[in-house]
Parts: structure tokens; C-alpha cells; sequence
């Protein structure tokens, strides 16, 4: 079985990040930064980051943040319309305090490690194609197909490759990846690429500086540049194609150089950067880090839940649609009790039992999130894919190693886009999400006026449900029965509503 990296983030790869902001940039309208406010009298824990979560009148705001600076806190940045504050605190003491301050409605701790430059872990590596191989791929391409399209069966799974003879999306689209950055210069991607729309929210701080938004380590951090291939890769006779290869990317960078960690002050960042600059859709490949399940019974946790939930729900309302990953665990994510080891997972982990109806993955269990599973090329629930009832909006192909193509490599993986103008497969629920969102994309071009929740809803009409599969479920051949499918035709815990259709998109 292939090593699991990191990015669902954890995605799957083939074979088989912490610096602070120096600049504060002030997002328009919606964030100020402020002159860090004197700091209280305790300083003798670790420096940590955390979100203090308040009302959003303005006399609320500004009390509160004398009373972080009380209780020695300084302000990184308040984004005053959600009332979410970012605070570095070395005060021990410091979120309890704030939890008996009036007019703070949560507040706790965004990681379990001191603010510190991390150090650099490589979490594995993608099966790259050699020139040779790309050759020899190139040369099983059909009439009118991009260079290394042979070896794309998840375009034509969902019927990808047909949508774009109709409609290739629109200019006016843009989706946000989330993720570790975007090489922006590699040349299926350079034609659709938006530096106007893309930053680094490491940190909690949108930096817009030009090549901001690229992967601290391209070697390292080819997560995001992958997941920007397979939603918008031009037609351009240059390697591969996107599902929706004529609509525009941007890059939001939330992750920690070195360590590939999503902490949620740089998601909440992402979230709101991305509902200011006309974002339609973001892609979100990851879960939010330290914790794999944030509980509400935890305090710090409950504060992480509050302070991401206030983002995704402001991007929503300004016309955002989110769209995740449900993750490569295997999990029935509708069960009682699901057992959590990797947590925290910036310190010493602890295994933990947690109740899914009151822990919660982030974001791929907040209302309105779309959540997707994996598939590979049997249309069967890849073997990695986290599932569950009412959980699971759609599916998508995400590759599945065990499920071989009929293609010139035989390679049951996703292929895409590599930073340096190189190509590689990689399989995970990291890889059927921005197959989703791709097509929500095209669904946004062919329905411009439509709002986050119809464009979910189409999302759902035009999948198509292979239902339950019958017999033993046992797809990597262990002689296990690994996932049990409930539900009906219409609509189970595999796939949801179904396997999204990108030829129904732009036709329907």
C-alpha cells in the first residue's frame, strides 16, 4: 500500500508549513490590523496562537481587545464583520481568562506546539513521469486530445473531456485552491492563473506580494499545484487538461512552510480573502490542523469550530461556494465513535474516542460545505475514502491503485500538474475535490446568477449514483470487508447524491 502524506491533504500519494507575517495587510473593509496591544503580566508559557470570538459591534471589538491586551495578549489581526481576533499570547492562562471576559462568546488556542520556524518533513513524494514516459503517453493520444490525455481516464469518467467540447467554462469563474501554494508559472497553468485574486494567509495575514502565493518548497509542496491542474489545466496542446480548463485559479496559501500544517487562523483567513476578491468557489483539500476532530466539549476546540464556522459562513453569504475533502481514513464519519490517534498532531499525539455528531472534521463538516468522496475507475468507493450517511454530498474520481484503467500507463491514480512544468499521480480525497469543484465551476458559468446553495443543488441533481455495491466490499483484496454501504440507490454513504456529471453541468 502506498505511503498516506499528509494532504486529504493527507492525500495519498502515488507510488505507493511556522514564519510570521512581517507586513500586516489590511483586507478592505472586512480586517484591521492593529498596533499590538501591551502585553499582561504572565509571559512564562509557550508563545502560541489563538481566536477570541466576539460580537461584531464595534464597541464589543474594541473592549475585548483591551482585554486581550490585559490579560497578555497582542492582536495579529481582527477581522471585525465575523468578530474574529487572532492574538499570540504566552500567557498559560491566557484563553481562560478571556472565556470570563464580556462579550467574548469563545476563545482558545489554535495549536498545542510554541510559534517557532518549523523544520522542514518530507511527506511523500509523487510518482513523477520520466520524459520517456511522457512520451510514451503522448503517443497514445487520440485526435484532438491533450498530450498526456490518454492517461486522464477520470476526464472521461465523468464525462469531462465532452463537457469541454460544450463549454469550457466561463473567465468570469474563478476558483480559490486553498491549499500550499500554486506555481503559477507552470505552463498549463500560467494562461488561467489570477495573481489579482491569490495571497499567503500563513499566519492569519492575507500577504498579497507578488509570488506570495507559490509553494514555500516546490519539492515538497506539490499538493496545491496538482489540485489546480486537474480543475483548470488549459487545452492548450501542453501536457494535460482540467475539467474546466477555461476558468480562472487562484491561489490562497494557508499552509506552514515545512510541515504542510493548516492551522485555522490561516484557513479563517483564506475564507474571508476569498469572499472579498470574487471567488466563486473554493477548493479545500485538507483538514484544519492540530486537531483531526475538533470537539465541541473542548474549549480550544469549540473556539476552532466557532472561528472557521464564522468564515465559511461569511464566504457563503457573499456568494462562496466550499467545497472538501471527507478524508482518506476509511471512516464512517456518520457512526457513533470514531477513533482519532493522529491528535494533536504539531505535538504528542493521544489516541482519543470521539463522537462525530459533536467532533467535528474541519471543513468538511460545516453546514453548506459540500463534502466529496473518492472513487477510482470502477465508479466503486476508492478504498482509502472516508464515507457516512448524510455526510457524503457527491463523489468523484480521486484514483484508487487497486482500481486499473484501461490507459497507457495502467496508473489507477489522479494525474496532473507537478511545480517546474512537471507531471505526476497522486490518489486521495485531495484529488476528487477539485474534480467537484471543477464542475461547480462550470455549473457557476452555465448558471451565472445561481447562489452557493443552487449551484450544490444542481451539483447533486446531475450526479450520477452507481448505488451501493453488491456482494463483499473488499477492494484492496486483504480479505476484508473494509466499508459497509448504507442507504439507497439515490442517495448512500459512498457517493452521496452520486458521481458528479461535468457534461450535464454545461448542458443541463
Amino acid at each position: 500500500m502506498p505511503p498516506l502524506p499528509r494532504p486529504r491533504r493527507r492525500a495519498l500519494a502515488a507510488t505507493a508549513g511556522l514564519v510570521l507575517t512581517a507586513a500586516l495587510a489590511v483586507l478592505p473593509g472586512t480586517a484591521s490590523a492593529h498596533t499590538p496591544t501591551a502585553p499582561g503580566p504572565r509571559v512564562d508559557g509557550p508563545l502560541l496562537s489563538y481566536v477570541v470570538n466576539t460580537g461584531t459591534r464595534p464597541g464589543t471589538l474594541r473592549s475585548v481587545e483591551h482585554a486581550i491586551g490585559r490579560a497578555g495578549g497582542q492582536v495579529v489581526i481582527a477581522y471585525d464583520r465575523i468578530g474574529v481576533i487572532v492574538v499570540h499570547s504566552a500567557n498559560p492562562d491566557f484563553a481562560a481568562t478571556l472565556r470570563h471576559t464580556p462579550g467574548v462568546q469563545s476563545a482558545g488556542a489554535t495549536r498545542t506546539a510554541a510559534i517557532a520556524p518549523a523544520t522542514t518533513t518530507q511527506l511523500g513524494t509523487p510518482q513523477k513521469l520520466t520524459a520517456a514516459q511522457v512520451a510514451q503517453v503522448g503517443a497514445k493520444a487520440a485526435p484532438g486530445q491533450e498530450p498526456l490525455e490518454a492517461d486522464q481516464w477520470d476526464l472521461r469518467a465523468i464525462r469531462a473531456d465532452r463537457a469541454a467540447a460544450v463549454d469550457p467554462g466561463s473567465r468570469k469563474v474563478t476558483v480559490g485552491i486553498i491549499d500550499t501554494g500554486v506555481d503559477d508559472t507552470h505552463e498549463d497553468l500560467a494562461a488561467n492563473f489570477s495573481a489579482a485574486q491569490s495571497a499567503n494567509c500563513v499566519g492569519g495575514v492575507a500577504d498579497t506580494s507578488p509570488g506570495a502565493w507559490r509553494p514555500y518548497d516546490p519539492a515538497a509542496d506539490y499538493h496545491g499545484t496538482h489540485v489546480a491542474g486537474e480543475i483548470a489545466a488549459a487545452r492548450n496542446g501542453i501536457g494535460v487538461a482540467g475539467v474546466a480548463p477555461n476558468v480562472k485559479i487562484a491561489a490562497i496559501k494557508v499552509s506552514e512552510p515545512g510541515t504542510e500544517l493548516f492551522y485555522p487562523e490561516s484557513v479563517v483567513c483564506a475564507f474571508v480573502f476569498a469572499a472579498d476578491h470574487g471567488i466563486a468557489v473554493t477548493n479545500n483539500s485538507y483538514y484544519i490542523d492540530p486537531w483531526l476532530y475538533n470537539c465541541l466539549n473542548d474549549p480550544d476546540q469549540r473556539a476552532i469550530v466557532d472561528a472557521v464556522e464564522r468564515a465559511a459562513d461569511y464566504s457563503a453569504r457573499k456568494g462562496v461556494l466550499n467545497v472538501a475533502a471527507a478524508g482518506n481514513s476509511d471512516d464512517d464519519l456518520a457512526s457513533h465513535a470514531l477513533t482519532d490517534d493522529s491528535s494533536p498532531d504539531d505535538g504528542t499525539a493521544v489516541t482519543r474516542t470521539v463522537d462525530p455528531h459533536t467532533c467535528w472534521d474541519l471543513p468538511t463538516q460545516l453546514p453548506g460545505v459540500v463534502t466529496v468522496a473518492a472513487t477510482g475507475v470502477q465508479n466503486l468507493k476508492s478504498y482509502y475514502s472516508s464515507y457516512g450517511l448524510g455526510v457524503i454530498d457527491v463523489a468523484a474520481p480521486g484514483g484508487d491503485s487497486h482500481q486499473i484503467p484501461a490507459t497507457p500507463s495502467g496508473n489507477g491514480r489522479i494525474l496532473s500538474t507537478l511545480p517546474g512544468n512537471t507531471y505526476g499521480y497522486l490518489q486521495g480525497t485531495s484529488m476528487a475535490t477539485p474534480h467537484v469543484v471543477a464542475v461547480a465551476a462550470l455549473v457557476k458559468s452555465h448558471h451565472p446568477h445561481a447562489t452557493p446553495a443552487q449551484v450544490q443543488a444542481l451539483l447533486k441533481a446531475e450526479a450520477d449514483n452507481p448505488g451501493c455495491p453488491t456482494g463483499f466490499y473488499d477492494p484492496d483484496g486483504n480479505g476484508v470487508q473494509d466499508a459497509t454501504c448504507t442507504g439507497s440507490r439515490r442517495f448512500n454513504s459512498f457517493y452521496g447524491a452520486g458521481i458528479v456529471d461535468a457534461l450535464d453541468a454545461v448542458t443541463k
